[in-house]
């Protein structure tokens, strides 16, 4: 699995391709969201995705968007977040938020992040210190809550946590994937 962290610009076509693909399949194929996926918002943000074999039609595991907050709105966005099918449980996507929240402390330091996600999702985004900050309301038809990572020097990242919950002592093998 190749982690990858790029800004639009630094996109392959291929590579935004198969993230469009990934998108499309999972959102508007999987979970009936029909929208136009391709919002505009893309140019301005940062694409987080892990890749396996390139040349496979669905080669693309994990993706989250990020995107930058402003002077009205200083809080982080990340939305667009998928983990491949095959790839559901095997802590791909606890990965996948470690690395965003891992650019998002390097792009944006002190700035809070928020997600919008499926209710039965909250406790995935709490382990990672989200917190629900408004909702449930409807998002096509699915009850969504928003939910806001405030900044904290001394946030375990989400292994960390789980082995100390496990009361395990294993090596960290993050960056040997």
């Amino acid at each position: 699995m190749n982690w990858k962290t790029l800004e639009f610009d630094q996109l392959s076509a291929r590579e935004l391709y198969l993230i469009l693909r990934a998108r499309s399949a999972v959102f508007v194929v999987e979970q009936s969201h029909v929208c136009l996926d391709a919002d505009g918002r893309d140019e301005n943000a940062l694409h987080v995705f892990a890749v396996e074999d390139m040349g496979r039609p669905m080669p693309i595991l994990a993706y989250a968007r990020v995107q930058p907050g402003d002077a009205e709105d200083p809080e982080i966005t990340i939305d667009k977040v998928l983990t491949s099918p095959l790839r559901r449980g095997d802590g791909t996507a606890e990965l996948l938020l470690d690395r965003v929240l891992d650019a998002i402390a390097e792009r944006w330091p002190g700035h809070a992040a928020r997600v919008s996600a499926p209710l039965n999702l909250r406790g995935f985004y709490e382990q990672f210190g989200f917190r629900k900050t408004e909702g449930p309301f409807l998002e096509h038809g699915v009850p969504f809550i928003g939910l806001t990572r405030q900044v904290r020097s001394s946030q375990p990242r989400f292994g960390a946590r789980r082995r100390a919950r496990d009361g395990e002592s294993l090596v960290d093998t993050f960056e040997l994937l």
